[in-house]
């Protein structure tokens, strides 16, 4: 796969949150979202592959000044879903 050939948008927001057996995303572009799930297995890869990148780019263009606010409940819980 091509990635360079693959369209591309600028994510304004994520979030994520969890239940027992999953990790839920939701990226939003404008009034557009999308929400993905993935098991804690991928989660626990993709928190990795981030941080990995993220060391690599500080490497290169310095540090990053950003503050993450934990605490935020994502938007979709499991007891909104109903099955």
């Amino acid at each position: 796969m091509d990635f360079n050939k693959i369209p591309k948008q600028f994510c304004e927001g994520v979030v994520a949150g969890h239940s027992e057996e999953n990790f839920v995303i939701i990226m939003s572009v404008g009034e557009n979202a999308h929400a993905y799930a993935i098991t804690p297995q991928h989660m626990k890869r993709l928190v990795q592959s981030l941080s990995h990148q993220m060391e690599e780019y500080e490497k290169k263009f310095g540090v990053i000044n950003a503050a993450w606010s934990p605490g935020i409940e994502s938007p979709i819980q499991p007891k909104d879903i109903k099955g």
